[in-house]
Parts: structure tokens; sequence; C-alpha cells
């Protein structure tokens, strides 16, 4: 199984390199539009590799897609958050009813009665 992964990542980074050679070309990306950039007054742009800018597209369109899904995912996880403290909460009042049941009888009689 290790070798399947490492060939899979070996061809991953092959297919990476490949496409970083073949799209090495400069493009200019600018912040706003030209007739927005000059009505603001904001003309920043910013000279990259065409591989920079598929890349980091990629990534970018990775993180935004994690946090969605994290936030996304919030009422499941207050859920179980719930339903552990409840859980927890029945565990206890079980021990105390328990610990009641068997007061003032023998230890021995008591560990036996609980474990039947």
């Amino acid at each position: 199984m290790r070798y399947i992964r490492y060939a899979f990542l070996a061809a991953l980074a092959l297919i990476l390199v490949s496409v970083a050679l073949a799209n090495r070309g400069m493009v200019t990306l600018q912040l706003l539009p030209g007739a927005l950039s000059d009505l603001v007054g904001l003309n920043r742009t910013v000279d990259l590799p065409l591989f920079l800018v598929i890349f980091g597209g990629i990534v970018t369109g990775l993180l935004i897609g994690f946090v969605w899904e994290w936030l996304r995912e919030h009422k499941h996880r207050a859920a179980a958050a719930a339903r552990r403290n409840e859980v927890k909460r029945l565990e206890r009042e079980v021990r105390r009813l328990k610990g009641e049941k068997h007061e003032g009888k023998d230890e021995v009689l008591a560990l036996l009665d609980e474990a039947s």
C-alpha cells in the first residue's frame, strides 16, 4: 500500500511540474478592473507566472471549501457535544443511584450484586 501511495505522489509531482513548465509565461493580475481602479484610485497590479496563478487558485479553492465545510458541520459537532455531555451526566447519575442502592450493604455483596 505504501508503494502505491509513493507512486501516486510521484505521478502527481510529475504532472504538477509539467504544468508549471508548460505555463511559465508571465501574466498581469489587477486588483480591480481598469475603469473602477481609476475611479477608486487603486491601481494595484502584479506580474506572476501563469502556473503560480493556477496553483494559487487551486489552493485558495481548497481552503475556501475546507472552511465552508467546517462552518456547515458546526451544528453536527454541537449536537455530538451535547450528546456526550448528556451521556456523562447519565453515567454519573447511574453511579450515584447504584451507590444509594448498595448503601449499608457489605462491600463484597454489593460487588456481587453489581456484577450480576
